[in-house]
């Protein structure tokens, strides 16, 4: 349950500065993560960014502000971050579908985004299929690419697919683990995100390599049709398989191995790998 109470603490932190600024490394050191890991288990968990959770929540306040206060339009953006009322008034128009004077003269409705409770659900019905092993060091050669958040990471699988590097990467795979890697790595800008296989030998001209520590890992099975399947398990890993299991993240590297099934199929499987202590 360590992760739950952790999340729930950056989330109260997230609440009680909705009218200050803070940088992502003051709030992931509220609730004990690192920057990374928190933006992605975060954006796991509920299918949004950090940044667009806390945006929606101060337009949220500020839709209601301008509703109750007789406060001005400046007033209010300022309050909430926004330096000009013309981009206070595009963000709030793209959220709310009306303009903040609109709102005030209550000539429609307002999209309010309320604050965020983590809830755990135990679960025994629906049965989830891993193993435990251990794994040696070992190489994946591939992509590797800096970036803020997990939302760029179906761009570059599209572009990888398209120019043919994903095939030519398969052909490669010359170990025991087998299948197209999708690697996440901790980084001090956000992640980094390596697109690539297990592979021995020295690293073909084109890619980059990068080394995979140590580790017990959780090998969880994925059935069924991407990207659904994928987010669904995450989610349950999260909420229910944590919270009843005796192991905790060692928040270290962690990928989703991908095989040569069809991704729009039902029977398609596929792998999630998370390092545990």
């Amino acid at each position: 349950m360590v992760w739950l109470t952790s999340l729930q603490k950056a989330i109260t932190y997230m609440e009680s500065h909705l009218t200050t600024t803070f940088s992502m490394d003051e709030l992931a050191r509220s609730s004990g993560f690192s920057s990374f890991h928190f933006q992605r288990t975060f954006h796991l968990l509920t299918g949004i960014t950090v940044r667009e959770y806390v945006r929606r929540r101060r337009l949220t306040l500020a839709a209601e502000e301008l509703q109750r206060t007789t406060y001005k339009v400046i007033d209010i953006a300022l309050k909430y971050g926004y330096e000009t009322p013309e981009a206070f008034t595009k963000a709030f128009r793209r959220q709310h579908g009306l303009t903040p004077m609109q709102v005030r003269k209550s000539q429609g409705k307002i999209t309010s985004y309320y604050p965020l409770t983590i809830e755990v659900q135990l679960k025994g019905a629906e049965p989830m299929n891993y193993q435990m092993t251990k794994q040696d060091t070992f190489q994946v050669i591939g992509r590797l690419t800096t970036m803020p958040n997990n939302e760029a990471i179906p761009a570059l699988w599209d572009e990888l697919n398209r120019d043919g590097t994903t095939e030519r990467l398969a052909l490669l795979n010359n170990t025991p683990i087998k299948g197209v890697l999708g690697v996440c790595l901790p980084h001090k800008e956000g992640m980094q995100y390596m697109i690539g296989v297990a592979y021995e030998g020295d690293v073909p001209e084109g890619f980059e390599a990068i080394q995979v520590p140590q580790a017990e890992w959780a090998v969880f099975e994925v059935i069924g049709a991407m990207p659904h399947a994928m987010r669904h398990t995450w989610q349950r890993i999260y909420k229910e398989w944590l919270p009843s299991s005796q192991y905790e993240l060692a928040h270290t590297v962690e990928f989703e191995l991908y095989t040569d099934d069809d991704p729009m199929t039902d029977t398609c499987y596929s792998e999630i790998w998370l390092p545990v202590k």
